[in-house]
This record gives C-alpha cells, structure tokens and sequence, in this order.
C-alpha cells in the first residue's frame, strides 16, 4: 500500500513473467507489416481503434490535448505554482516507512 500521494500503477501490479502478447522481434516486425500494408497478413482488415467513438469528440480530443499544460500552466498564478511545487518536493523528498 502506498501512503504518499501517487497513483498505483497497473503496470507495477504485474508480476516478473510477461503477460499478454509477447513481444519478441517477430511478433514486433509482423506487426510492423501489418500497420504499412494497412491490413492483417491474412487479408482481413486491421481493427480500427476509433471505431464506437463519436468522430467529433476524438476531433476535439486532438486539438485540446497538446494545449492542456501549456494552458493551464498560463492560468496559474506565481502563488499556485509556488504551493504546487512546494507540495511535489514534500512528496517527493518525504521519508516513507516500510
């Protein structure tokens, strides 16, 4: 259990042996074939990973994403981004007990 303020990672839950598709250089490079062919080696059509989503909203999520901390760091005041700092290094540099 972690006590300081970072999120748990799902990654970090995983044990020692890799899970899920493996990830040697022959599944890496048919993969890789695929994508510049633009369909599976079989001839079926790669799964479109936009497919269920409103077109619309993943327009906007394109726009607005590369702008977010640039923009909110803007906003932010000299006293805000102090306090922001001032809280990281605290959980930072705190000593955690095991």
């Amino acid at each position: 259990m972690q006590q300081w303020g970072m999120p748990t990672r799902s990654s970090k839950a995983r044990s020692r042996k890799r899970q899920g598709t493996p990830h040697d250089f022959t599944v890496v490079a048919r993969r890789v074939v695929e994508q510049a062919i633009d369909e599976h080696l079989d001839g079926t059509p790669l799964e479109n990973p936009d497919q269920g989503k409103n077109p619309h909203a993943v327009a906007l999520g394109k726009l607005g994403g590369p702008k977010g901390g640039k923009a909110r760091a803007e906003k932010l005041t000299a006293e805000q981004r102090i306090k922001i700092a001032r809280n990281a290094a605290q959980l930072r540099w705190r000593v955690r007990e095991k």
